[in-house]
């Protein structure tokens, strides 16, 4: 186990894959780090991870094509269309802390069927079919994305198991947040991701690219599709550490809900991204969030710490205020609640016309200009 270690960080740790697959001796090493990460930072980069590179590749490749689609394309496939939230967002139409979201994006889901009848709760229409462009216009990208999906998916599922050693817990322990298996067979849960563009600002525009915010969700698998600088995470002294591309990683960081379930444990970190530079070229980013069961409330199934492993947050010391507020509702309702809380906030035009009643209930006076997570 680690030993004493700052109370802040000023870099992001670099953990290498490879070392689970070496000796033991290496393994240990991993998972020494994993928890110094976890519990530290709430932020780490993942080199050597197991995701064909052909994919990874073929994926950055496509990225800029996919916005180069024509706007009818777009529009077809426009986000309001969809009862998942599925589909295109145009450019600035999203605010983080009372300011545009410079940006344009695209979400995606692994393939899941939805199951949603009269009756049930609205948060289980949450997960359905993606909206994807015409293969026509983009051939072959919906294959490859699928397949980098499927790849990143059980990625994540191996972070779960290695995240209960890391904090002596039993992988079964983590079970009940995948419906009963920490390795779910396909299409039993859903996971999302984005392909976002953050275009170059022009001058005297702002740079904020998207504002302070955690992730939702247990896990977040970042691929920085292009080598532009621009995210940034807060360290414990609300300081901004800047996290650059770094070519063969992935950026893994915590969501609030397994902040929730390990009692702050793991540590959610608000993070941001900058717009590029005027002169520059577009910034693109691609990041999978990792779900857990709609139904599950996180407030009734916090995990049983050894006092030895709970008491290793200590040595965090004061942490200090930060920018991101998001996602305070975890513990007190279900999972897909607290999700489609957010995503109702986020999207009111979606909201408007799929869950009525809780548009109703979020905006009384009626569809504002942008939507705001808070």
């Amino acid at each position: 186990m680690s030993g004493t270690i700052s109370s802040s960080f000023s870099s992001i740790p670099i953990l290498d894959y490879s070392l689970l697959v070496s000796t033991d001796e290496g393994h240990s090493k991993f998972v020494d780090q994993l928890r110094h990460a976890l519990i530290h930072v709430g932020f780490l980069y993942l080199s050597n991870p197991p995701v064909e590179r052909d994919v990874l590749d073929a994926l950055v490749d496509y990225t800029p094509r996919l916005f180069d689609i024509p706007q009818e394309e777009k529009e077809r496939i426009q986000m309001v269309n969809s009862p998942h939230f599925f589909g295109y967002t145009r450019f600035g139409a999203e605010l983080t802390k009372g300011k545009t979201d410079q940006r344009e994006q695209f979400d995606f889901g692994t393939p899941y069927e939805n199951k949603w009848k009269p009756g049930d709760p609205d948060y289980l229409k949450l997960w359905g079919a993606s909206q994807w462009p015409a293969e026509e216009l983009i051939p072959g990208f919906q294959e490859i994305y699928l397949r980098y999906l499927d790849q990143v998916e059980q990625l994540s599922y191996e972070f779960i198991a290695l995240l209960a050693e890391a904090f002596e817990v039993s992988a079964q322990a983590l079970a009940p947040f995948f419906n009963g298996d920490t390795k779910p067979k396909p299409g039993l849960l859903q996971h999302r991701s984005k392909i976002i563009k953050y275009p170059a600002r022009q001058e005297g525009e702002s740079n904020q690219g998207v504002g302070p915010h955690f992730d939702g969700g247990f896990l977040t698998f970042l691929l920085q599709a292009s080598d532009h600088p621009g995210l940034q995470v807060q360290n414990l002294s609300g300081q901004w550490i800047d996290a650059p591309p770094i070519p063969g990683t992935f950026v893994v960081n915590i969501g609030k809900a397994l902040e929730t379930v390990t009692q702050g444990l793991a540590r959610a970190t608000s993070h941001r991204v900058l717009s590029p530079v005027p002169g520059s070229t577009p910034r693109y980013s691609i990041p999978f969030f990792q779900f857990i069961s709609q139904d599950i409330c996180l407030g009734d199934f916090v995990l049983e710490l050894k006092p030895e492993i709970l008491k290793l947050k200590d040595s965090r010391g004061q942490v200090g205020a930060v920018d991101s507020v998001n996602y305070a509702e975890y513990g007190q309702y279900p999972s897909g609640y607290v999700t489609l809380i957010g995503r109702v906030r986020s999207h009111p035009d979606v909201a408007k016309k799929h869950y009525p009643d809780m548009f109703k209930q979020f905006f009384p006076n009626g569809l504002p200009v942008h939507g705001s997570a808070y």
